[in-house]
This record gives structure tokens, sequence and C-alpha cells, in this order.
């Protein structure tokens, strides 16, 4: 089985980023826009405000960077220690258990995060695009491209 499975396995840590980074850009996107229901069933969160406004816009830009696969392990490790960030402020003091002081989500985007710091981008990355390029212009293959598929 895992023979048939590791071929996919860039490809899958790809669409993990992807869904992962557009649901942390869109929590960005209805606090900082009101879009999407807005911030907290509604509304904005007003311009500078500690510590909710620089996590929207943290959450904003590292999300879209995450992603598009583009500088994924920096904007990963930023994003997920603002979700940890988050727990441990907002959330832990609730409760100990997420499930008991609403922190579920922060645990898992810090979890997922960190994943995608020691994973990478995976497949359907800029960062990839980019490093190909570099890679081949100086006769190297990159280490994060997949292999191609053969039958």
């Amino acid at each position: 089985m895992n023979s048939r499975l590791d071929p996919a396995r860039p490809y899958a840590v790809g669409l993990f980023r992807i869904v992962t980074g557009l649901l942390f850009a869109s929590h960005g996107a209805a606090s900082l826009f009101g879009v999407l229901g807005g911030a907290r069933g509604g509304g904005t969160i007003a311009a500078g405000t500690w510590p909710g406004w620089y996590a929207a816009a943290i959450q904003l830009v590292a999300g879209a960077l995450i992603l598009l696969g583009l500088g994924t392990r920096a904007a990963a490790f930023v994003a997920s220690g603002s979700m940890a960030y988050a727990y441990f402020t907002v959330h832990q003091p609730g409760a100990l258990w997420p499930l008991q002081n609403g922190g579920e989500a922060s645990a898992m985007f810090c979890w997922a995060f960190l994943l995608l710091v020691f994973t990478g981008p995976g497949a359907l990355a800029l960062d990839g695009l980019f490093s190909s390029r570099s890679a081949t212009s100086a006769g190297r293959r990159d280490e994060n491209r997949p292999e191609p598929v053969t039958a």
C-alpha cells in the first residue's frame, strides 16, 4: 500500500497546505474587511487594536502566502506561533481542554502549520516553481519537486 500512496504524498501535502491556507486567510479577511460574516458574527476589528487586529493581519497575509506556497515554511512558523499565542492567552485560561474553552480551531491551526514547517509546501507551490528554476539553472534537481509518476 505504501508504494502506491508514496508518489501522491507531495500532492496530498500540497492540497492540505492550500485548504489550510485558504481557511486561515478567510479568518483574517472576515476580521479585517467584514466579509464572510465578519469578525465574531459581524463587523470588523478596529485598526491597530491589540491583539485582534494584528492577529487578523497575520491570518490574512500568512494564510495567503501558505495558500500560494510562497515562503511556506516561514509563513507557517509565524502562523503557528500566532495560534499558540491565541490559544494560551485567549482560550486556555477559560478551561484546560480545547473542547471546553472553544480553542479547537486555534489548536488545530497551530499544529497544522507546525506540520507544514517541517514537511514544506508539497506540490503545487510557488516555492517549488522558483526553486526549480534556480536549481535547473545551477544544474541540480529540486528535492521538493515530486518525481514523475511512471506506470
